[in-house]
């Protein structure tokens, strides 16, 4: 007999740190395909595309990502869990990373070597197909109220693989293409075997019967939910790149990796204290606290002409990362009702992707600066203090 329960008591913590491992597989594959795709595209005569093809994708994802949210919702509802989206999304992308592995071994000429940037932009797609679906599952792991600690554990994870960068890059080189794309593959497949093995057989079917919201006011929080992602991705992505090359500016003895993966260590050790902290104050505040934290440290950078004082700025960036970052997903979960969990996931990624793309031609066409992404953030900051303001006054009427 099938079991449904319809909310939790307590944190399932195996059940978080078997979608941390995930989480980990995930950013793994991210790094290996960073290095390697513009290795590979120019090898192949696609040096043009190195820029493109990165907006083209955070482009794509704008639409994707909701969509898949959505339909993973109703197949929750349907069967209830969304594992077989999961399991779906991390075969087509293990399947795209081994087939990548062989082509990159062959001497591809004519119209067969556009095979490769077209599987580049199919794995995108494969991996969004998992993420948000994968994310949603934090509401089944944990009672709403506890929902920060859940999260920490992830961005702790987050930050500590993201921060080996450097040191995995070294690593992916003396490897070489194949290997590596093999290797991310295999992690991505045994994540998802660890992670399917943890989650227990019954399912979760959230009870939406007293939870509809009138459609005006639903289309509303929508809007709000993809706007708060957009603003809350351009901060981040305007942080990591480019102050990172302002700090280094500033003190250029500090190399500008070690830069940037301190700011995410830092982050990923601080997400420890956070995850109690933001459960505390409640996810709004610890999101317009850690947004309004890092634009005004983004100011304040920009007016330093103390080296020594860098290390300071690396810390408290790690400090405000962490704190958006621990906050994020509670706050979009605790949006919408538990049955549209991935819906929620899939704005507030799909926003964040709009940012990714939308940094990504300022910075490649050369359009944005220190001060430009300051004032930026500075915008981002006060649209998304004003969604937050205008869904807190939804929820409460």
């Amino acid at each position: 007999m099938v079991k449904t329960f319809d909310a939790r008591t307590e944190i399932l913590w195996q059940q978080v740190w078997g979608l941390a491992a995930l989480l980990a597989a995930i950013i793994f594959s991210w790094i290996v395909y960073s290095f390697y795709q513009p290795k590979i595209l120019h090898r192949l005569e696609f040096g043009e595309l190195v820029g493109w093809l990165a907006i083209i994708q955070g482009l794509l994802a704008i639409v994707t990502e909701p969509i898949i949210g959505k339909f993973s919702d109703r197949l929750q509802q349907l069967i209830g869990n969304r594992l077989p989206m999961i399991s779906v999304g991390v075969t087509l992308a293990g399947l795209i990373l081994a087939i990548i592995s062989l082509l990159v071994e062959q001497n591809l000429h004519g119209i067969i070597r556009w095979l490769v940037p077209v599987l580049m932009t199919a794995w995108l797609l494969a991996m969004i197909i998992f993420r948000s679906p994968a994310i949603a599952l934090l509401i089944q792991f944990a009672p709403m109220s506890e929902l920060p600690q859940a999260n920490a554990v992830l961005v702790f994870v987050f930050g500590f693989v993201a921060s080996l960068e450097p040191i995995l890059r070294i690593l992916l080189n003396n490897l070489g293409a194949s290997i590596t794309f093999l290797l991310a593959a295999i992690a991505l497949m045994m994540a998802a075997y660890i992670l399917r093995s943890l989650i227990p057989t019954h399912t979760w079917k959230p009870d939406s019967a007293n939870e509809e919201i009138p459609s005006k006011t639903h289309n509303l929080l929508l809007i709000l939910l993809f706007v708060v992602g957009l603003g809350t991705g351009l901060e981040i992505n305007l942080l990591m790149s480019v102050f990172p090359q302002e700090l280094q500016r500033q003190f250029p003895a500090v190399r500008l990796e070690f830069i940037t993966s301190s700011i995410l260590i830092v982050s990923a050790m601080a997400a420890v204290i956070f995850g109690e902290w933001t459960a505390q104050i409640g996810a709004n505040k610890a999101l317009l606290l850690g947004l309004g934290s890092l634009t005004g440290l983004m100011g304040l950078a920009l007016l330093n002409d103390i080296d020594t004082f860098i290390v300071g700025y690396i810390f408290a960036f790690g400090i405000s990362v962490s704190l958006i970052l621990v906050s994020m997903i509670p706050f979009c979960l605790g949006k919408l009702p538990p049955h549209q969990a991935g819906l929620a996931t899939g704005l507030f990624f799909g926003g964040a992707a709009g940012a990714t793309a939308l940094v990504s031609l300022f910075v490649k066409q050369g359009l944005i600066g220190a001060l430009g992404a300051f004032l930026l953030s500075e915008l981002a900051f006060f649209v998304v203090a004003g969604s937050v303001v205008i869904m807190k006054k939804i929820q409460i009427s």
